[in-house]
């Protein structure tokens, strides 16, 4: 394929995703309400100035959110979200295994827009020079008096600055972030990509973990990608080594 055609798939591809988005948005602000139909492909193709692909490809991603169906000789039609609750609760099944979000209590001590620099940067993966949304706080026992300084970890997370929003909301809301995004901006997290490290504590880190500098800690990162490949989330979950257990059970299984 010569230079000038891939240039073109790229600009198609670009494309599709702002069309998407434009109409994920109205959906989300009521201009098409559960029920209603979208305009046609043809009419799509006259309001964005593109290609049948393109708006095909656009209509693709809202059926991937859940927020959208097309059938034959209905055309496309808005549809409610599926309960969120049953999504999360799967979520939450694995949670309960490798972050300790389940029977406890998160302690938000910051909430801040932040430039990511260089050394940021290279913890977290994200773009240095992007502006990020930084939650910050400690996570304890469910049944640990408030202000208690044995926290089982130290919980930072990073929200893509186009979902800001939710941060006024934070103070009032328990359990995962992400079902915020979701529910708010008409996105679905797709993929969950987890790394553990091994990591020691550096000053900063020991004094809010009430251990000494340098102790043995793991750090959960998780990276969390919507449908339209955007990163949504970014969190690291940094637990000393005697707090943290991981536990998995693998099957044979036999072809």
């Amino acid at each position: 394929m010569s230079e000038t055609k891939v240039s073109e798939a790229k600009v198609a591809d670009h494309r599709y995703l702002q069309v998407a988005r434009t109409l994920r948005k109205e959906i989300v602000d009521g201009v098409y309400p559960v029920g209603s139909q979208l305009p046609t492909e043809h009419e799509l193709c006259e309001r964005f100035a593109v290609s049948r692909y393109t708006v095909r490809e656009a209509l693709r991603r809202l059926r991937d959110d859940n927020l959208v169906s097309s059938r034959p000789r209905t055309g496309t039609l808005v549809v409610p979200r599926p309960s969120t609750d049953s999504y999360v609760q799967h979520v939450m099944s694995i949670n309960d295994l490798l972050d300790f979000a389940s029977g406890t209590r998160f302690a938000i001590e910051s909430v801040a827009m932040v430039t990511i620099d260089d050394a940021l940067s290279l913890r977290t993966g994200l773009a240095a020079g992007e502006q990020w949304l930084s939650v910050r706080g400690a996570r304890q026992a469910a049944e640990a008096e408030p202000g208690a300084k044995s926290a089982l970890c130290r919980t930072e997370y990073f929200i893509n600055r186009e979902f800001a929003a939710i941060g006024r909301l934070l103070a009032r809301h328990e359990g995962p972030i992400f079902p915020l995004i979701e529910d708010l901006f008409g996105l679905s997290i797709v993929e969950v990509r987890q790394d553990i490290i091994a990591v020691l504590l550096s000053a900063e880190l020991a004094v809010a973990l009430d251990v000494e500098p340098g102790t043995p800690a793991l750090q959960v990162q998780r990276t969390y990608r919507a449908s339209d490949d955007r990163v949504a989330q970014m969190t690291i979950n940094t637990h000393p080594a005697s707090r943290f257990r991981h536990s998995m059970t693998m099957r044979r299984v036999r072809g």
